[in-house]
């Protein structure tokens, strides 16, 4: 049934909608399977995900049709549709009126992704109005919190340099807690990999009090704060504020030096709402284990990299992983800063939209992924700033002196590029960055060819 007469309208323009502030706007790139034409397929898209159904019902009444989702906007040559959405569609919360993400993302990417006349469609930006962007929690807790606990300035404090511990399974608690204390003697920050819970080998009662011992060690021995992120990923709620409780038992005095990790795709909004809701003096750390599932560049159907992030930001989240932008190990490119300013800004483009945030508080970038110090200053450059958390793994564990040493060689690759030196002069005066080149050949010899004569290495 061609429903294009009800469900779209081309001759609605794009800078009225904004400025009426009463649509959701979605971009989506789609294409029809064979046999079908592009308006007819995007106007059942917008059918779908709103008022419609495959056939005439008798229930329709002209309010129905009043809050139909319209289609505004099609490039068929690109494969690029628009859809307008009334905010009214959108579920709020019996309790506090408050703006529901699970709502939005069961209209713009529910029962349509499903549909046998679509051959492809991923949704790759959305726009949120004023009105309804306030009823959206958005983050407690931002960078600037962790700065001040770090003893940095709350404006453009800097680099924090973490890990994940690694192996990311396979430690018991004491080899467990005893990486935690050699990468805090160097570094900021420390973060539960998400597999990482309540293993039978490894049970959450008797890691984190080593892990508690392990951070009150580091801090004494460097005279500086230490941050540690704790997994209290669950499919159950009870069970997610059981491990939040226990953890911040434990820390007791120095709970505030613990952000919560949740994983927030394979859990779900319902997860990030909670640990935000339940726990607002906390850095919610969301981690996105299981997104490239939909996200990939190779997937035709779900969303992108940015709408995940950007719809973080709207749930609470105070920092969430962005990926390297083409310089770790996982898939990206150079132009993926673009998911940072979003999250990072108050007013910022995405590939199809301006947002403004109406100063709601930023999600940091958290970078991870296979970086160490030698690629972090062609990322610095890339992203033009270096105010995010970077959770290094191999780039400190697998630091041929130590993993303290990694973590300083990170921090020193920071300073390198934000006083504009030559990697390779500099690293003749700053040992630990210096060994980073002997623990990671590979790497510089990639991006650093002739390092070897110029630093006097001669293995």
């Amino acid at each position: 049934m061609d429903q294009s007469n009800r469900y779209s309208d081309l001759s609605l323009k794009e800078e009225d909608l904004i400025k009426g502030d009463k649509h959701i706007l979605v971009a989506y790139h789609m294409q029809p399977a064979a046999g079908y034409g592009y308006l007819e397929t995007a106007s059942h898209i917008a059918a779908e995900s709103s008022t419609g159904t495959n056939v005439e019902v008798c229930t329709t009444d002209d309010f129905t049709k009043g809050v139909d989702a319209l289609v505004y906007f099609i490039d068929e040559a690109k494969g690029v549709m628009k859809v307008a959405y009334p905010i009214e569609l959108f579920d709020r919360n019996m309790t506090d009126g408050r703006a529901m993400l699970v709502s939005f993302l069961t209209l713009a990417i529910g029962n349509n992704q499903g549909q046998g006349d679509v051959k492809c469609l991923k949704m790759h930006d959305f726009w949120v109005p004023r009105q309804f962007l306030r009823l959206f929690d958005g983050p407690s807790k931002d960078i600037t919190d962790l700065w001040e606990i770090l003893g940095r300035p709350r404006v453009d404090g800097g680099y924090i340099a973490g890990t994940i511990i690694k192996p990311k399974l396979g430690l018991r608690p004491e080899p467990f807690a005893k990486a935690a204390y050699q990468f805090w003697l160097g570094g900021d920050f420390i973060k539960n990999d998400e597999p990482q819970g309540n293993q039978i080998f490894c049970p959450a009662k008797k890691v984190y009090p080593l892990v508690y011992d392990a951070m009150k060690r580091a801090m004494d021995e460097t005279g500086q704060a230490k941050i540690f992120s704790a997994n209290i990923t669950a499919d159950d709620h009870y069970e997610m504020l059981a491990r939040a409780d226990f953890i911040l038992e434990t820390f007791g005095p120095d709970a505030n030096k613990v952000a919560f990790l949740v994983d927030g795709y394979v859990g779900g909004p319902g997860m990030v709402t909670t640990a935000r809701r339940q726990y607002p003096d906390q850095y919610l750390h969301y981690h996105r284990a299981g997104h490239g599932a939909v996200t990939s560049p190779s997937a035709l159907r779900g969303y992108t990299a940015f709408v995940l992030s950007k719809m973080s930001r709207l749930q609470g989240a105070s920092g969430i992983h962005v990926g390297t932008m083409g310089y770790g190990k996982m898939e990206g490119e150079n132009d993926d800063r673009n998911i940072a300013y979003m999250i990072e800004r108050d007013s910022a483009d995405g590939p199809y939209f301006h947002q403004e945030w109406y100063g709601m508080k930023p999600t940091t970038p958290i970078i991870s992924g296979g970086m160490n110090a030698l690629r972090l200053p062609g990322f610095f450059e890339n992203l033009g700033h270096g105010n995010v958390i970077n959770t290094s793994g191999g780039g400190s564990y697998g630091h041929i002196d130590s993993p303290a040493a990694g973590a300083i060689s990170l921090r020193q690759s920071f300073e390198c590029w934000k006083s504009g030196a030559d990697p390779i002069e500099f690293a003749k005066e700053h040992k630990e960055f210096a060994r980073a080149f002997e623990s990671f050949p590979g790497d510089a010899d990639k991006i650093f060819p002739g390092w070897r004569e110029k630093l006097g290495v001669h293995k």
